[in-house]
């Protein structure tokens, strides 16, 4: 049910500051900027092969990524695996005792439906994604 791993995302208190080096330096190309003002934040998506890199900066000084860069600063922030119904999958971990953030999955960038492991499930945070249909 896991088909790919979808991004990688990466934690930045400014994305215009992060561009400098993913964009400038390294000349990969943003494909979207888009606010998620239900998870507090702005991401950029950046294609790299048939995976990206989600780079994500807080709009709100007590919002889940601005609380991430405080404590650990910036850098890595979870893995994304793809899978082909997440509603399955998270019945699958659940059966399994896996710790979940999400019992269902909620709306995420591009359109997608997503959903959190707990991070002491695996060591890092793990998000599920499933494309849009």
């Amino acid at each position: 049910m896991i088909t790919r791993i979808d991004h990688i995302g990466i934690a930045v208190k400014s994305i215009d500051d992060a561009l400098k080096l993913y964009a400038g330096a390294l000349g990969l190309e943003v494909k979207d900027i888009e606010v998620v003002e239900s998870q507090k934040v702005r991401t950029a998506i950046i294609p790299v092969g048939e995976s990206k890199i989600e780079l994500l900066e807080s709009t709100d000084p007590e919002g889940v990524i601005a609380r991430y860069i405080e404590k650990r600063g910036e850098g890595l922030h979870h893995l994304a695996l793809a899978v082909s119904d997440i509603e399955q999958v998270l019945s699958n971990l659940r059966g399994k005792g896996v710790p979940l953030i999400d019992e269902k999955p909620r709306n995420g960038v591009e359109e997608t439906r997503i959903a959190f492991l707990h991070p002491k499930a695996a060591g890092v945070l793990i998000e599920l994604v499933e494309p849009k249909k």
